[in-house]
């Protein structure tokens, strides 16, 4: 009775509402007599009159707004994705991304779109977004910088970071001699456009640099700290050097610009002495509270914006304050975190590709239509390489580093990336350059950032006859059992440990095992790098103290962390590798098996590795996307785990599909031999039994190890025999039939490593 009276209040009490609603609309149309009412509607047709109203709705600023954000992104992140798949950073596609949509490719081939989605008037919103992108991403690049570094390892790094910009300044100053009667603008003077190009040749992409360092696993290294240090120092030294240059341009020359210049270095000053000591107090506070409360993440973010306010008021651009505001946030690793984290996904993904199109609707490389200006170009791209790679390849080799150590700086050095459009549009807005100029100086920025990559493997290729000591390592490791085990959690390198232990335990100095975590490089910044390894190792470890194996960790930072995967196992000998199994397709309802759909929506790992040509949408294979790669490429035995709880493998089930499964009484020798496994054999089709071959072979592993092989022959296996074992051995063939054929063996299967045979 309850339920009907439940609804019938209900529906008693839409009707009646309902019916009042409709009483004070037909009285109120009463009033509206005398008013002179406008009607909206044109007269025509009820479809006009939509379609109008559509067509306004879709011009709505707004509306607008939104699409391109929408364009912008996924333009952005295609691009952003192509360039690393070529082994670039992710920023070079994201400027030549600007580029595209701006009139040098999508204005000049499709004229009525550009002008639809990117409308004049439309720019002016575009641009103060973008601004608010930057200002977050230099409070990120400000965060990122360890000063502690800077304090400790300076001496050198110093050296060569100040002549990396005091030679290509120079060498800017005086390429502006040759070009400023052609190319500046009406009523510019020399000494303002001459700064700005000096200091544009001057930049270094911090935030690239330390990218491309953590990918080829340098951090830890004595190039790397030294380039990482040079790197800080410059970016500190060059926005330094550009406040100044924007005081003295404003003022209109450098007399006029001192007043500002005092009241930049009051308000630095201030920032170091009262503010910074005011954060690191409030951090103070909440160390060990796991949370932060509202309060004090509004605190912060105030600083950062009063911070960029307060620069822009001074003269010196906001961008700068931003990037101060960051530099003195307290020097907690994790309280950096959490504000990275807060703003990074937002100011990195959305918001700064707004930059790079704002940027690339500015460059219009039509504009270089005769061959003396692509001539101009090259001779500034000439001076930007020879100033900073060359100078700073020079710097260090005077120092006495290697030929090799000191090119690779030198390259690295060269990265000027988004850093580099920064300070164009800067220049650009004060009217400091002209759009040739600019087009040109963009084309400089993007060659000299493409280019860190490919020269880097020149440089290692030129230098390839010195082996490095991970190889000579390999060498003297030639003739061990060499096990690689690649996890990407603690947790699960601890049980792939215990799984290798298991398989080498009694081979003493005749084995190595090495642990291996791979991170994508996106997700790591450079002053929280070692923290993540200790943590991510620090299971790891124990396990090892505790099964008193020693180990050798390998840590590294990719952008392609399947590709790195493969190349690592490939080039290190190894004689087996071990990982988790991941999610599978399977994982999902009927409808999931047959089409790649998971239990929710389409499976967008797999729809993205389709766009990306990596597998087929109807492959239903049971391992994912990552796991078949890794199995496609390696030229070893890989070991794929599942892990139900694997503690040690006293106890293993093997079971035997087929002849071509045989293989995996190699693995249980071993386990055997190394652990003193009981290992039981089951004969699925009779095919061990019709073979005299195999039967022979399994009567010599009991006559070296009695009682510890057993060849079963039961067609059927009881629930409590698999609950009974530790570990199940099979072919990752034979593991695709249990998937295939939905056996029953699935749901009470004991861990369980999926072998396969390259």
């Amino acid at each position: 009775m309850q339920k009907y009276r439940n609804i019938i209040f209900y529906i008693v009490t839409i009707i009646f509402f309902s019916g009042l609603m409709y009483w004070f609309f037909i009285e109120g149309k009463t009033l509206e007599v005398g008013e002179n009412i406008i009607s909206k509607t044109s007269g025509g047709s009820t479809w006009d009159n939509f379609v109008d109203s559509f067509m306004v709705n879709l011009h709505h600023p707004l509306a607008l707004l939104l699409i391109q954000i929408v364009t912008i992104i996924l333009v952005a992140r295609l691009f952003g994705w192509i360039c690393m798949k070529m082994r670039q950073p992710s920023v070079i596609g994201e400027m030549i991304a600007g580029i595209a949509l701006g009139p040098s490719l999508l204005g000049l081939y499709f004229p009525e779109f550009s002008a639809f989605l990117f409308p004049k008037e439309s720019l002016g919103n575009l641009q103060f977004l973008s601004q608010i992108g930057l200002i977050f991403f230099m409070y990120i690049v400000g965060m990122e910088l360890d000063l502690s570094v800077l304090r400790k390892k300076a001496h050198d790094a110093v050296v060569i970071s100040h002549a990396s910009i005091i030679i290509p300044f120079a060498l800017g100053i005086g390429l502006s001699y040759f070009i400023y009667k052609e190319f500046a603008p009406d009523g510019v003077q020399f000494s303002s456009f001459a700064l700005f190009i000096a200091i544009a040749m001057s930049i270094t992409a911090f935030p690239v640099l330390a990218r491309i360092v953590q990918e080829r696993n340098l951090q830890k290294t004595k190039l790397g700290t030294i380039v990482i240090t040079c790197a800080a120092a410059d970016d500190i030294t060059a926005w330094c050097i550009l406040a100044a240059v924007i005081a003295i341009v404003k003022a209109g020359s450098f007399a006029s610009s001192i007043y500002v210049i005092i009241m930049a270095i009051a308000y630095v000053f201030l920032m170091i002495k009262v503010v910074r000591p005011f954060l690191k107090r409030i951090a103070d506070l909440q160390t060990g509270k796991g949370i932060m409360s509202k309060s004090v993440v509004a605190i912060f973010f105030l600083i950062l914006i009063i911070s960029a306010y307060a620069t822009e008021v001074i003269g010196i651009h906001a961008l700068f304050g931003a990037f101060m505001a960051g530099a003195i946030m307290p020097e907690n690793t994790k309280f950096r975190n959490i504000f990275i984290e807060k703003v990074e996904d937002v100011a990195l993904v959305v918001l700064l590709p707004l930059f790079f199109v704002f940027t690339g609707l500015r460059t219009e490389i039509g504009l270089l239509n005769h061959g003396h200006l692509w001539i101009t170009a090259g001779l500034i791209i000439l001076v930007a390489v020879t100033g900073k790679f060359i100078g700073s390849a020079l710097t260090a080799k005077f120092l006495r580093i290697g030929w090799k150590d000191s090119l690779t700086i030198g390259a690295l050095m060269n990265t000027r990336g988004l850093m580099e459009l920064i300070v164009l549009n800067i220049g650009y807005d004060l009217g400091v350059l002209s759009p040739e100029i600019f087009a040109m100086m963009v084309i400089m920025a993007l060659f000299t950032t493409f280019m860190t990559g490919p020269s880097l493997d020149f440089i290692n290729y030129i230098f390839k006859g010195k082996k490095s000591e991970n190889e000579e390592e390999a060498e003297d490791n030639g003739r061990k059992y060499k096990v690689l085990l690649s996890f990407d959690g603690p947790e699960s390198g601890s049980t792939l440990l215990r799984l290798a232990d298991n398989f080498t335990h009694k081979m003493n100095g005749n084995k190595s095992i090495t642990a291996m975590n791979i991170a994508p490089v996106q997700e790591l910044h450079a002053f929280e790098m070692q923290d993540f390894e200790n943590e991510q190792f620090e299971a790891v470890v124990e396990t090892s103290n505790e099964l008193k194996l020693q180990i050798t960790t390998l840590f590294k930072a990719s952008n392609d962390v399947e590709n790195d995967l493969v190349n690592i196992t490939n080039k290190g000998n190894y004689d087996l590798l071990l990982i988790m199994l991941r999610r599978s397709i399977y994982e999902g309802s009927l409808l999931g098996r047959l089409l790649g759909f998971t239990t929710k929506i389409i499976n967008p790992e797999r729809l993205l590795n389709t766009v990306k040509g990596k597998s087929y949408m109807f492959n239903n294979s049971p391992f994912d996307d990552f796991t078949l790669g890794i199995l496609d490429k390696s030229n070893i035995p890989v070991g794929i785990m599942v892990d139900k709880n694997f503690e040690n493998a006293e106890k293993v089930f093997i079971p035997i599909f087929d002849l071509n499964d045989f293989y995996l009484v190699e693995y249980a020798k071993r386990l055997i031999n190394n652990n003193d496994s009981q290992i039981i054999i089951l004969d699925v089709v009779g095919q061990i039994r019709r073979n005299t071959e195999i039967r022979e072979l399994i009567r010599s592993i009991e006559q070296i190890a009695p009682n510890h092989i057993t060849l079963y022959n039961e067609r059927t296996i009881e629930r409590e025999f698999l609950e009974s074992q530790d570990l199940m051995l099979i072919s990752s063939k034979s593991w695709r039939n249990l998937i295939d054929t939905k056996s029953l063996w699935l749901s009470d299967i004991p861990s369980t490593l999926i072998i396969s045979n390259p």
